[in-house]
């Protein structure tokens, strides 16, 4: 799952899906490039979406022809309860 993340473009499609759940490869694509500036091809955009679902970060659906991607915050979720960050009460 840290190698997910460590990509900048993997972040962006996280973001994206968070804000608008359930896109496709083409929408996910017009998102990069219209509102991040990133052109990158359909094909360079799948493997990133690759990587993410094999990291339990997003899940797809198939309906008909089209594939949509979901965000899944549970693993994200499971950090934060295995390192929970506790406020320290410095003198």
């Amino acid at each position: 799952m840290f190698h997910a993340l460590d990509d900048e473009t993997r972040r962006i499609i996280l973001d994206e899906l968070a804000a608008h759940d359930g896109q496709t490869l083409f929408e996910i694509c017009s998102r990069l490039t219209m509102q991040h500036g990133r052109n990158l091809t359909r094909q360079a955009i799948s493997q990133h979406l690759g990587v993410l679902e094999s990291a339990g970060l997003i899940v797809t659906e198939r309906r008909g022809r089209a594939k949509y991607h979901y965000f899944t915050p549970g693993p994200l979720a499971e950090i934060a309860r295995r390192w929970p960050i506790s406020e320290r009460n410095d003198p």
